[in-house]
């Protein structure tokens, strides 16, 4: 039995504290106050809002995703509904 409480006694001093460092990131979303199309508008609503894209991709695949390229963000588009807007860095 002996043995036993060494061996526990030795595994608990050996690992020791744990330190940790912290680490501090600054909380907020900095392109939150970017303004972009929203999920579920029409790819017309969003042509009348933001005016015409600076690129327009042909759409791919099957159900069609378009995407259209403005300065500040990329609008992808399934059918006619905006699907996810993407913020150009």
């Amino acid at each position: 039995m002996t043995i036993v409480r060494t061996l526990l006694l030795l595994s608990v001093l050996a690992t020791g504290p744990a330190w940790a460092e912290t680490l501090s990131l600054p909380t907020g979303d900095p392109t939150a106050s970017l303004e972009r199309p929203n999920r579920g508008i029409t790819m017309s609503a969003v042509q009348s809002r933001y005016g015409d894209p600076v690129t327009r991709h042909a759409a791919v695949g099957q159900p069609p995703i378009t995407r259209w390229d403005y300065a500040r963000f990329a609008v992808y588009c399934e059918n006619d509904h905006v699907l996810h807007t993407v913020i150009v860095r």
